[in-house]
């Protein structure tokens, strides 16, 4: 592990601001955040630029960017109704498009941020959207129908699908115009394509029915191949053979992706052999706000980074050091290197996709698994948010206790216990 020389204009003003927290060891435990603009006190979705505070330094919100909305029908048959055939018909339909709840690459709606986002789509387009993991090719494909005129018939089971794309919103401190600063809601790292669907929809239309434009029926009625000499023909009572409209679409397979989390992760650890990195001579404690226990990391290797009580036997295992640092619209990224045991901070690979996994140290590489970016409090102030890159998750923990892990939830923590104190020593 190196230091710098001379340190760079960033280590300058990470060095300035922990100067100013360590000014007095009691001093610095106990500052207390400049008072910021107080968050909007309504129930709507944080928007770019709404104000924030300390709190929120540690949390994460996803917002809607765009939505579609289009009627989609999923189950389709054509069924002919001859005179002496009327009244209540089971009918089986045939799957024609699959639609599965998805939010960026998952497939599986587990994580808090996974659910706001659809909560989010919901409030945005007005409708009750599924919030959870499903599929239309997991819905009944009977449909019973009281038919009580003869004639040519689209039986059908059909849906709303909402599609969209997503930002993700975390608070960070912000210059405004007079020169003063502030926190607010900045976009950051974090975006990516959702779909969901409302509860679906069954019936029957024939060709000669007058339906809403744009509707699910109207869609149905499009299905019907009404203007074929096939349609106006006669026909037996019961299904009729399906037109090339009625095709079933052939479920799309997502290809494995070239970029981003799935296709990093297979290569995430890769060689664990030491990268050379570029740290600052300044060593940090990541500290629980105006309380003394901070950021410990572990001494056996299936360990995690627990809150521990700083002490003269900590071994500096209670100090990191911030590493190949970069900065771009007021957000700090950089690897976390433990000084006590030699390890840089990670979500290891294994846990990527789960809330609420443990943050560990391993040997430091070039691995998007071991780069946090620091959400920072207005000058003056030392506290942080801390979020992982490669899992968008902030770092937190799930109560104040000696012992207790650090983790990553992918909302961050909002009862405030995701914001730090970043303390120079």
């Amino acid at each position: 592990m190196r230091s710098t020389g001379p340190v760079s204009r960033i280590g300058r003003s990470l060095m300035a601001v922990a100067a100013t927290a360590a000014a007095g060891a009691v001093a610095a435990l106990g500052l207390a955040a400049p008072p910021a603009a107080a968050a909007p006190t309504d129930t709507t979705a944080p928007r770019p630029g709404d104000t924030c505070t300390a709190a929120d330094l540690g949390t994460r919100h996803p917002y809607i960017k765009a939505t579609e909305v289009s009627p989609t029908i999923t189950h389709f048959k054509g069924w002919y109704v001859t005179e002496g055939t009327t009244g209540n018909q089971a009918v089986t339909t045939d799957l024609t498009t699959v639609i599965t709840v998805s939010v960026g690459l998952n497939d599986t709606i587990e994580s808090s941020f996974d659910v706001e986002t659809l909560s989010n789509v919901s409030a945005t387009v007005g409708l009750d959207v599924k919030l959870e993991y499903t599929s239309t090719s997991t819905e009944s494909t009977s449909v019973t129908w009281n038919f009580n005129q003869p004639g040519y018939y689209g039986v059908y089971k059909g849906t709303k699908k909402v599609t969209g794309t997503y930002g993700s919103l975390n608070c960070n401190r912000a210059q405004q115009d007079d020169g003063s600063w502030a926190l607010e809601w900045a976009e950051g790292p974090g975006s990516g394509s959702f779909t969901t669907f409302t509860t679906l929809e069954e019936g029957a239309v024939r060709c000669q029915d007058s339906v809403p434009a744009g509707s699910i029926m109207a869609k149905a009625q499009t299905l019907l191949d009404c203007g074929s000499a096939a349609a106006k023909a006669a026909h037996p009572a019961g299904a009729v053979a399906p037109a090339a409209q009625q095709k079933p679409d052939r479920p799309v397979q997502r290809p494995a992706p070239t970029s981003g989390a799935s296709a990093e992760m297979s290569g995430a650890t890769g060689d664990s052999a030491r990268a050379a990195l570029d740290c600052s001579a300044e060593a940090y404690k990541i500290a629980v706000p105006g309380k003394p226990l901070s950021w410990g990391a572990p001494l056996l290797a299936d360990d995690g980074v627990r809150l521990r009580p700083s002490t003269i036997f900590s071994a500096h295992l209670d100090n990191w050091r911030l590493c190949n640092v970069t900065e771009r619209n007021g957000v700090l990224e950089a690897s976390l290197w433990n000084w006590g045991n030699g390890g840089c901070a990670t979500v290891t690979e294994e846990s990527a996709a789960t809330d609420r996994a443990v943050l560990m140290t391993v040997p430091c590489a070039e691995d998007d698994l071991q780069r946090f970016y620091i959400y920072r409090d207005v000058p003056g102030s030392s506290q942080i948010g801390v979020q992982n890159k490669y899992t968008g998750s902030m770092m937190g923990h799930d109560r104040y206790a000696d012992g207790e892990f650090i983790r990553q939830y992918s909302s961050g923590r909002q009862d405030g216990t995701g914001t730090y104190t970043l303390i120079g020593v």
